[in-house]
């Protein structure tokens, strides 16, 4: 499991990858990733491209972002699988964050 945070040039995106699992393991290294930044000035993308499992600790997780986002902020989940877009759904996240 890896995360990376990336900064646009405008500093108005950050863009978080999430690789391999995204559970309770990496919760550290992910807060770590959007709370360097300042609450609710910037859109957060999360890419779950290379995303192979989410568990409930991993939604937990982008509810703690999309609190961190929120004011100005937002959040989109970018580039989900079938299974974790499944999972999402499951879930309601649709109806709580922008899914594309």
């Amino acid at each position: 499991m890896s995360v990376m945070a990336k900064e646009s040039e405008d500093q108005k995106q950050v863009t978080i990858n999430v690789s391999g699992r995204f559970d309770f393991s990496c919760h550290q290294e992910f807060s770590g990733a959007y709370k360097q930044y300042p609450r609710g000035e910037r859109l957060f993308v999360v890419d779950l491209a290379e995303t192979e499992y989410m568990d409930s600790s991993s939604m937990g997780m982008l509810l703690q972002l999309r609190e961190h986002a929120s004011h100005e902020g937002s959040v989109v989940l970018n580039n989900a699988n079938e299974s974790v877009k499944e999972i999402l759904q499951i879930a309601q996240f649709d109806k709580l964050f922008t899914i594309a």
